[in-house]
Order: structure tokens, then C-alpha cells, then sequence
């Protein structure tokens, strides 16, 4: 392809995670340092920014803050959970985001983001293909729930899995200090891939962790859960269970008293309230004292237990996106590839095709799940252990967080 100049956006959809910043700082910095881009801009709550005209110059925000996006959880600019209709349905917001590249010169346009958010990236490419506007969409990864397709892990999962590891062995800690015993039940994101409830069992591997954890991969069974419950407590005087809030029965319907509670923007259920449930029903089983704990939000912006090789490949995928962009790549997601180099972990990117990621969810392989579902095997362990090492040096003022403070300049 021939050179290309002009402007980009940025944006950032989806729920947060603890590093999708360093995604961004990754995206930014690049783009400011790179000649063919003249302009960049950040979306305000993702495409709603776009079709919203509310779009950020980057390049006024103070260089120093922008570095400290690397260490700030959450998204700096905003998300959205905003599904665009098929353009063949309904194109009027796909006019609205041509009219507002054409407005600012927008020749590359970044999207940072899980399923839903590359489904939106796939269909503004196609359309800006099929219109005929030259302008390469380029999807930036990002989800806790490492459920993209084709990529060997997603930024801001081992993140989460540092989290979640480190507080089931806090916990687990906590749990065992009186003479009598207790059933800890720690609920965990992930709707349909167990990635997240699967971490909880470093903490196991390391002495310190749950004794049953339950994946969405397989059909969850009541009557042998509260078996399994029963046996283990009164063997040890104490159980701790990880359980993905994601669990169904055989019929598919979600084990969570919240099934029925209200949905995202892209239809899923709001899940939430297994724990408590949970405990309920082991309580009324074994008479012995129950605690359902729910990790929620604090599993995706728990910056002060990041990994630092998450902070680096999610900076790393930012800054790719935009060197293949300005190579004259479009259509693709950044996506990762794991090796071994002298016995050594190595993550490298590579690039995969929107439509095939747009949608597509990874599971957690049933080879790596245990034969009587409450578990996982060592390949799991082996596979997750590598992404959540090294500790970032994190800002601090006055010993607590100093996180990024953008002026936000609305783009003119």
C-alpha cells in the first residue's frame, strides 16, 4: 500500500481491566511519534465519542501524564457497551463516523477492546471498504476473561489472575484462624470461559488455595457440588471454592440467582449473587458457617497487584497496532504468541483477521479440566503461570497511587 497520512482515533470499549491504559499509552505514544499520523485523537466512551464528536487531542496532554497511563486501571478515556446494527440493517451511525473521519482527516482508527468491541471494529472496516474511504482499523485486545479467539492470551488477563491468585491465598489465610471451621465460596468473573475461576488454582498449586474450583466449560451439577462440599469439610474442617459466576446446569440456564437481572448493551445477563447463593445452599446442607465472597470489580482494576509482563505486552500490543497500520496493514486485531526460548517465556505479536476474532470466544481446553469437573490439571498452571510474573514500580504519592490525571481537550 502507498504511504498514508492523516489523523487517527483511539478509543476504548468494553469493561475496564487493570493495564487496558497501558494498551492506550501504547497506541498514543506511538502515533504522536509517528510522522505519517498528524493528529490523535481519543475517542470520549468509545464509539459513542466517535458518532458524539467528542474526541480528545491527545497531543496536548502532558507527556509525563501520559506515561502514567502505564500504572492507571480503568479506562482513561471512557467505555461504552454500544452495539452498531449490521450496516445493511441500519447504516445511519456508520454515515455519522464517515462524516466525522472525514471531518478531522481520520485515516487510522484504533478500537481497544474484547468480542463485542471487535465486532464493532470489523464492521466499521468492512464499511469503510465498501464505501471507499481509505482507512485502516486496526483492533487493539483487551478482556480479563481471555476469550479472544486466536490469540494465545489477551492483555488484562493475568492481571486479574495475579489478583485473583493473590487474594484466594489472603483468604485463604484468613479462613482457617479460628477452631472452627468455615466454607469460604469466592465468586469469579467469566460468563462463559472458566479462564478466571481456573487462576484461583495457582493459589492451590502454591499451598494456599481453593479446594474446588468450577468452570463454565462444563455442565455444573448441585447435588454433586454439595457433595463435594460436605466430604471436603469434613475431612479438612474448612473448605474454600472458586466458582466462575458463569456456572450453568445441562440445560444451559445460569446456576446464579441473578439470571433474570437486566443486560448489557450487547443482550448478555448481568450476572451476579452466585456466592451468596451458594452459601446459602451449602449452609442448609452441612449446618456449618458459610462466607460468599464476590471478587467483582476489584478483579479488573487492581492496579497494585498487576503483572508486569501484562503492563509491557499491553503496551506492546498498542504499539504495534499502530507500526503495522502505518505499514499499511487494516482489517486485523494484534494478537499474541507465546514460545520458549532457553527455557524462557517469549510473547510476540502477530496479526489476525477482525471477522475471524469479531465474536468467536475461547474456552478453557477440557483436556486441562479435571475428570470430576472441580478442578483444574497442571497444563492449566503451566499455561497461566508465566503471564503473571514480575512487579511493576508503581507511582506513588504520599505511599498511595499517583494515577494519570489527562486534561482531556476536546478536539476542535
Amino acid at each position: 500500500m502507498s504511504e498514508l497520512k492523516g489523523a487517527c482515533i483511539f478509543g476504548q470499549s468494553g469493561g475496564p481491566t487493570s493495564v487496558i491504559n497501558a494498551s492506550a499509552y501504547g497506541v498514543i505514544r506511538t502515533a504522536l511519534e509517528n510522522p505519517n499520523i498528524t493528529r490523535v485523537l481519543g475517542a470520549e466512551h468509545g464509539i459513542k465519542g466517535v458518532l458524539n464528536d467528542r474526541l480528545f487531542d491527545m497531543g496536548q496532554e502532558d507527556p509525563a501524564e501520559l506515561e502514567l497511563l502505564k500504572y492507571t486501571p480503568s479506562s482513561a478515556l471512557g467505555s461504552c457497551r454500544y452495539k452498531m446494527k449490521d450496516p445493511d440493517v441500519d447504516d445511519t451511525d456508520y454515515k455519522r463516523i464517515l462524516e466525522i473521519f472525514k471531518k478531522y482527516d481520520v485515516r487510522y482508527f484504533f478500537y481497544n477492546g474484547g468480542n463485542d468491541s471487535m465486532d464493532t471494529c470489523n464492521k466499521i472496516s468492512k464499511y469503510m471498504q465498501k464505501v471507499g474511504y481509505e482507512c485502516r482499523v486496526m483492533g487493539v485486545p483487551k478482556t480479563i476473561d481471555n476469550d479472544l479467539f486466536g490469540t494465545d492470551h489477551c492483555p488484562g488477563f493475568a492481571s486479574a489472575a495475579k489478583y485473583i491468585a493473590t487474594s484466594c491465598m489472603e483468604v485463604y489465610q484468613d479462613a482457617r484462624v479460628y477452631d472452627t471451621g468455615m466454607v469460604c465460596i469466592i465468586e469469579i468473573m467469566g460468563r462463559h470461559a472458566g479462564w478466571l475461576a481456573g487462576a484461583a488454582a495457582l493459589a492451590t498449586a502454591y499451598g494456599a488455595g481453593p479446594d474446588l474450583v468450577y468452570l463454565p466449560e462444563v455442565d455444573f451439577d448441585m447435588d454433586q457440588f454439595l457433595a463435594d462440599v460436605d466430604r471436603i469439610y469434613k475431612e479438612k474442617g474448612n473448605c474454600m471454592v472458586a466458582v466462575s459466576e458463569g456456572i450453568h446446569y445441562a440445560d444451559g440456564s445460569f446456576v446464579s440467582e441473578a439470571k433474570t437481572s437486566a443486560t448489557d448493551g450487547f443482550g448478555h445477563a448481568q450476572l451476579g449473587g452466585l456466592a451468596a447463593m451458594l452459601a446459602d445452599a451449602v449452609k442448609q446442607k452441612t449446618g456449618a458457617k458459610v462466607r460468599g465472597i464476590e471478587l467483582s470489580l476489584l478483579q479488573r482494576c487492581g492496579a497494585h497487584l498487576a503483572s508486569e509482563t501484562d503492563i509491557e505486552e499491553s503496551f506492546m500490543s498498542g504499539k504495534a497496532a499502530v507500526e503495522n497500520a502505518v505499514a499499511g496493514i487494516t482489517d486485523k486485531m494484534v494478537g499474541f504468541e507465546r514460545s520458549y526460548e532457553n527455557g524462557q517465556y517469549v510473547c510476540k505479536t502477530k496479526l489476525l483477521g477482525l471477522t475471524d476474532v469479531a465474536n468467536t470466544e475461547k474456552k478453557v481446553p477440557l483436556e486441562w479440566i479435571n475428570a470430576a469437573h472441580n478442578g483444574v490439571e497442571k497444563p492449566f498452571i503451566d499455561y497461566v503461570l508465566p503471564l503473571v510474573q514480575g512487579e511493576p514500580k508503581l507511582p506513588k504519592q504520599d505511599s498511595l497511587p499517583r494515577f494519570a490525571k489527562l486534561k482531556k481537550v476536546l478536539a476542535k
